[in-house]
């Protein structure tokens, strides 16, 4: 261990994984360490036995569940948007080759106490319940402007400039209703509350196109893919991307103390009595305590169920998005549903998630609207943990410090913070034009 690196990475959390594989493929020598004797950090998956020892001390599972091994249960659960960044970094790494992905079946929004597909083109907009005749109209025209759209030619923008136009004023435009409104923004651009409406309209635009051409990527009933064996298969596969690249791992290395010079910036990490030196230190939050500040919590469930969650037309696999307006709350509430068709659980078995940043300190009263959705449920788990983010300038200490995971059941906000850092760690702008059919291929195949 009595070597230098370029950059030392800690904690084997999905963001960790993923810097590391691109700064492997970048050429840096990278160590990358864990306290844990598994990878995954906070993000990791638990078979069923790990699932109660966690949750309920030493008790057993009782055997109607099924085998414990053949349960994956991601604890922070995400689908990925097939034509998003991460699958552009999974392709640009050539991590897909480890991976096998499956779209997700259905996309779905909370309105008026029903859950209700999500309706994300002109068409869709039309055969939407969610709106009114003449709503449904004005709806298509919208998602019409929004396809056609093209930050390149001015033609399409129809005389908006959606650099200074607010999302709100683009809006009223089309005249469309307050519940038209929300589900766009909440369902479809996947904003977390309503700032959104009075910023510049240019990222809620990208993110609608952003939905619609993932969701026409598969043709199927969600923009979102998944892989086989659930989210725990991805820090592995950047991993071993890291490993080819040169990278070196080690876990069950206890302590990890990041050593500091006398200016204050980071030179190495001690583990077992050793320093390997470094120039940089990347890792999750538990690391670096004292240069963290707590900014949320998010409260989740963790169900255990032998059905399809009611009203989502039997899916798999699903996510449902109740916005903050629909439950007189400050922030969104997410369902997540995931079951044996991703080998997540047996045969007959479904596992859902429901999430939310945490208003409250009673999660199973402050859950229940999404809970209730859920249909009779076998098993229940409720949690509460904090979320941190970075207080530290990395200029003066050299570390940089990942966010924590944040309620939502979607991947978008989780790699903005891993594309930031990238560009924080190297100075560069990661370089994502890659060609898309790629992932294409490895869901499709996984489909058949």
């Amino acid at each position: 261990m009595d070597e230098e690196y370029d950059v030392i990475v800690l904690g084997t959390g999905l963001k960790e994984c993923i810097l590391s594989g691109l700064l492997s493929v970048d050429g840096l020598k990278v160590l990358h360490m864990d306290r844990n004797d598994y990878y995954g950090g906070e993000s990791t998956s638990l078979n069923l036995t790990q699932l109660w020892k966690r949750f309920r001390s030493n008790d057993k599972p009782p055997e109607n569940l099924g085998s414990s091994r053949e349960y994956n249960v991601d604890m922070i659960p995400k689908f990925m948007m097939a034509n998003g960044t991460l699958v552009r970094v999974l392709i640009h790494t050539d991590v897909t080759k480890y991976l096998n992905f499956k779209a997700v079946d259905g996309s779905f929004v909370y309105n008026k106490g029903k859950i209700y597909k999500v309706p994300a083109t002109d068409v869709e907009a039309l055969k939407s319940q969610l709106m009114g005749l003449f709503e449904k109209r004005r709806a298509r025209k919208f998602f019409i402007y929004v396809q056609d759209f093209e930050e390149s030619d001015p033609k399409s923008h129809e005389g908006l400039d959606l650099t200074k136009v607010t999302t709100r004023e683009v809006i009223s435009k089309y005249g469309l209703e307050d519940n038209t409104v929300d589900f766009i923004g909440h369902a479809v651009a996947l904003h977390r509350d309503d700032h959104y409406l009075d910023e510049p309209a240019m990222d809620t635009i990208k993110r609608m196109k952003l939905y619609a051409e993932s969701l026409a990527r598969f043709q199927g009933g969600s923009p979102y893919i998944y892989p086989m064996y659930g989210l725990g298969e991805l820090p592995q596969a950047f991993a071993r991307l890291s490993a080819v690249y040169g990278g070196t791992y080690m876990l069950n290395k206890p302590e990890c103390k990041v050593e500091f010079d006398a200016s204050g910036k980071a030179f190495g990490v001690t583990s077992e009595g050793e320093t390997a030196k470094c120039k940089k230190v990347v890792c999750d939050p538990s690391y670096l305590p004292d240069k963290v500040q707590k900014v949320g919590r998010v409260a989740r469930a963790i169900c255990i169920m032998n059905h399809p969650i009611p009203n989502t037309s039997d899916s798999h696999s699903v996510q449902v998005i109740l916005p903050q307006k629909q439950l007189g709350r400050k922030s969104d509430m997410y369902l997540f549903c995931c079951s044996y068709a991703h080998n997540v659980a047996p045969k007959g078995k479904y596992i859902a998630f429901v999430s939310t940043e945490a208003e409250t300190d009673q999660p199973e009263v402050e859950l229940k609207p999404g809970i209730e959705l859920l249909g009779p449920v076998e098993e229940t788990f409720f949690d509460i943990y904090d979320r941190y983010e970075p207080s530290n300038k990395n200029v003066d200490d050299n570390c940089f410090i990942s966010t924590s995971y944040d309620a939502t059941t979607h991947f978008e906000s989780t790699v903005v913070d891993v594309i930031d850092m990238y560009s924080q760690i190297t100075g560069k702008v990661l370089d994502l034009t890659v060609d898309l059919s790629a992932a294409s291929a490895a869901a499709e195949e996984t489909q058949s």
